[in-house]
């Protein structure tokens, strides 16, 4: 199993995430993020909370099969692609177990 991880512009995650769910993968976990990094826009404020962070980003989580990792990655790729530069990452890790709160 893998753990892919996407960090992606809070304006692509209703695109990113309905055509996930349209190709039935539907355990997404979103979580609302600051950071720095080479993306900046006028429409962007500095942080409130912490002095050096310039922009809101979005971080989607989902665990998958193996073999689901090249079809989740080309949709997240053709569904957070602006006409802009530093779009976001997206990374894959290793899952080494995976269990059920109510399995356990």
């Amino acid at each position: 199993m893998k753990e892919i991880k996407a960090f992606i512009r809070p304006k692509r995650v209703e695109n990113v995430v309905t055509a996930l769910k349209e190709e039935g993968f539907t355990s997404v976990s979103l979580t609302l993020c600051e950071g720095t990094g080479g993306y900046s826009s006028p429409e962007e404020f500095p942080s409130l909370r912490f002095k050096i962070t310039d922009s809101e980003i979005v971080k989607l989580e989902l665990v998958c099969k193996d073999d689901d990792v090249d079809q989740i990655l080309k949709i997240i790729h053709e569904n957070a692609r602006t006409t802009e530069e530093c779009d976001g990452v997206i990374y894959i890790c290793d899952v080494q177990r995976f269990v059920k709160i109510m399995d356990l």
